[in-house]
C-alpha cells in the first residue's frame, strides 16, 4: 500500500504570486509539443516548415484553454453553470475537460487549416503525435493536486489519499500519465514515421485515446455531484470517450478504403 505524498501545489511564489504546478505542466507539455512538432518538421517528407509549429501550437493552445474550460463547464457542471453563469469565466477555481480541450483544438486546427491552405485532416495527422505529451503533463499536474483519484482497490499499488479517507485507491491519474501520454506517444510517434493514407494517424489517435480513457474509468472515482450515470458503472467519462472510439475506426476505414481505390 502506497501514501499519497504530501506535495505543496504551489511550485514558487514571488509575494503575492503564486506558481502552481499544474501551470507548470501545461508549459511543460506546450514546450515538448512544439520541439517535437519542430524535429518533425525539419523532415521533408511531411511537407512542414518548422516556422510554422509556433502559430499551429498557438491556435492549439487557444483550443485547450478555451474549449477545456467551456467543456468542463457544459458537460460536468452544466445545472451550475445555468444557475451561475459567470463561473464560466473564473478559472482560478479549477476545472478542466479534455473532451472539450479536444473540441476546441479541432476548430483551432480547422481555422488553422484555412489560413495556410492545408485540409483539415493533413493538420491533424500532422498535430496528432505530439499532443500525448501535454495530455501526460496534465495527468502529471492532476497527481501533484491530488484530484481524480480512482476506487478503492485491494492491488498492491493501492494508494490512500489521506484527505479522501484511509481506503487504497486506484492512482488513476497516474494510470492516465501513462496510457494517455508515454503509451499514447510511443503509438503515434511510431505509426505515423510510415507514410499514412490521410486520417489514418488521426483515426488511430481518437481511437487509441478513447479506449484507453473508457478502460481508465472502471477505475476512476467518478465526478461526486455526476457520479454513475446508468447500470453503477456508466460516467461521463464512458460517454464522452465512446464516440471517439467509433470515430476513430470510422477514420481509419475511411483513409484505408480511399487508399486502396486510388491503388
Amino acid at each position: 500500500m502506497l501514501i499519497y505524498p504530501d506535495i505543496d501545489p504551489v511550485a514558487v511564489s514571488f509575494g503575492p504570486v503564486a506558481v502552481h504546478w499544474y501551470g507548470l505542466m501545461y508549459l511543460f507539455g506546450f514546450l515538448g509539443a512544439w520541439w517535437m512538432g519542430v524535429v518533425r518538421a525539419r523532415r521533408p517528407e511531411y511537407g512542414w516548415k518548422p516556422e510554422e509549429i509556433g502559430d499551429v501550437l498557438f491556435y492549439g493552445a487557444l483550443g485547450v484553454i478555451l474549449g477545456g474550460r467551456f467543456g468542463y463547464v457544459l458537460f460536468y457542471n452544466f445545472s451550475l453553470f445555468l444557475q451561475d453563469p459567470l463561473m464560466l469565466f473564473r478559472v482560478w477555481q479549477g476545472g478542466m475537460s479534455f473532451h472539450g480541450g479536444l473540441l476546441g483544438v479541432l476548430l483551432g486546427m480547422w481555422l488553422y487549416g484555412r489560413k495556410s491552405g492545408r485540409s483539415f485532416f493533413q493538420v491533424t495527422d500532422f498535430i496528432a503525435p505530439w499532443v500525448p505529451i501535454g495530455l501526460g503533463a496534465g495527468r502529471i499536474g492532476n497527481f501533484i493536486n491530488g484530484e481524480l483519484w480512482g476506487r478503492p482497490t485491494d492491488l498492491p499499488w493501492g494508494m490512500v489519499f489521506p484527505f479522501v479517507d484511509s481506503q487504497p485507491r486506484h492512482p488513476s491519474m497516474l494510470y492516465e500519465a501513462l496510457l494517455e501520454g508515454l503509451v499514447l506517444f510511443l503509438i503515434l510517434w511510431l505509426y505515423s514515421a510510415k507514410p499514412r493514407p490521410v486520417r489514418a494517424v488521426s483515426g488511430m489517435f481518437l481511437l487509441c485515446y478513447g479506449v484507453f480513457r473508457f478502460l481508465v474509468e472502471f477505475v476512476r472515482q467518478p465526478d461526486a455531484h455526476l457520479g454513475y450515470i446508468a447500470f453503477d458503472w456508466l460516467t461521463m467519462g464512458h460517454i464522452l470517450s465512446a464516440p471517439m472510439i467509433f470515430f476513430g475506426v470510422l477514420l481509419l476505414l475511411l483513409a484505408y478504403g480511399a487508399d486502396r481505390r486510388q491503388t
